[in-house]
């Protein structure tokens, strides 16, 4: 008897585009809300554990990053109700930003000015890709999911 089994069907990967293809400028604003979330994840912990820690050893507000993962699985797979609730969520740090660039002084406030950029990054790309894929019949099939 022989095997349907085949090796090239173990190593097909799920390759999907997330985006729609009939908008042209659509892949990189994708890429810089997604590059710009993935930054500010890692800049915040390094910030928080190793660059300019509250105390010496890291502090805890290197959990400020966590809420920073909830949207970007959404993110990453082009998800536009994702991209609309995270541009609110990116707020949050943006705030932060600002209130400790003028508060603190030195090395932080210079972290401070490159934590408001992200986010002024992520939130300008993710308000464009809201803006793009309004009318987009893929925005369209029930993406309804917190993801």
């Amino acid at each position: 008897m022989r095997s349907h089994f085949s090796a090239s069907k173990c190593l097909d990967f799920h390759t999907d585009d997330p985006l729609p293809k009939h908008i042209p400028m659509l892949r990189p604003i994708y890429l810089l809300a997604c590059a710009s979330l993935i930054a500010l994840i890692f800049f915040c912990l390094a910030w928080e554990l190793r660059i300019a820690p509250l105390r010496p050893g890291g502090s805890m507000l290197a959990f400020k990053a966590l809420p920073l993962l909830l949207p970007l699985f959404g993110i990453l797979h082009g998800r536009r109700y994702t991209y609309q609730w995270a541009s609110l969520l990116i707020l949050a740090y943006l705030v932060e930003g600002l209130v400790r660039a003028i508060s603190e002084p030195g090395v932080v406030r210079l972290l401070s000015l490159a934590e408001i950029a992200l986010s002024l990054v992520f939130f300008v790309a993710a308000i464009a890709y809201v803006r793009l894929t309004r009318n987009s019949p893929d925005s369209a099939k029930g993406d309804t999911g917190f993801s």
